[in-house]
């Protein structure tokens, strides 16, 4: 599903990614592990095609990465990856249910059909009485399934998560991992996750470790 082939980033003089070389076959979950600097986060992006590498090569569900537009890439980012962040940015002036057709309404399904979708995401998520509440209105736990389900609204081929339970506490945090788990097996995705969690990395079908800018 992912391929990424001698990828290098620096900012300045200083070399994050010093020649990433990774593949995430289809329906795994990945886990990317180590210290604070090491290039994790970095990598996130450039994979999620939120940053491009200095150099090298990057396959996603069949795409050369490398040969899109800006706006080709747009489009591609819109319907076939699917972001949860540690923070999840949810827009506080929007109900739950709007913030999750947010990336449908982008790229430009109806309104009718965003809104069903997105309820049967948030009733999977067992949100179903939440679709009103705004983000104010939410705990931590209900916050970041909605996040969640703002990242399947699309049907996305990838699901990248940065730290995506480093903000709950533990018993949000151990049902937040079941259910990326749970998600892995009923709609078949391809999870790529930094975590600091040593415990679910140990989950994860694959722990990537990385230490100043390569893959150990």
């Amino acid at each position: 599903m992912i391929k990424a082939k001698n990828i290098k980033k620096s900012f300045g003089n200083l070399q994050v990614l010093k020649g990433i070389n990774l593949e995430v076959p289809e329906k795994k979950i990945y886990s990317i592990v180590g210290a604070s600097g090491a290039g994790k986060t970095t990598l996130l992006q450039i994979l999620g095609t939120l940053s491009q590498p200095d150099s090298g090569l990057i396959e996603i569900d069949g795409y050369k990465i490398n040969a899109l537009s800006g706006k080709e890439m747009s489009k591609f980012r819109n319907s076939k990856i699917g972001f949860v962040f540690q923070f999840h940015h949810l827009l506080p002036e929007f109900t739950a249910l709007e913030n999750v057709c947010m990336p449908a309404f982008i790229a430009k399904t109806s309104k009718s059909k965003a809104e069903k979708r997105a309820k049967e995401l948030l009733d999977y998520l067992r949100l179903s009485d939440r679709l009103e509440h705004k983000p104010s209105e939410l705990s931590g736990g209900e916050k970041q399934r909605v996040a969640v389900a703002r990242a399947l609204i699309n049907n996305p081929s990838v699901i990248l998560a940065d730290e995506p339970s480093g903000n709950l506490d533990s018993a949000n945090r151990d049902e937040l991992h079941d259910l990326l788990f749970k998600l892995r097996d009923d709609f078949g995705q391809t999870f790529v996750i930094v975590t600091h969690d040593d415990h679910f990395a140990e989950r994860s079908d694959k722990i990537i470790h990385i230490k100043d800018g390569i893959i150990i």
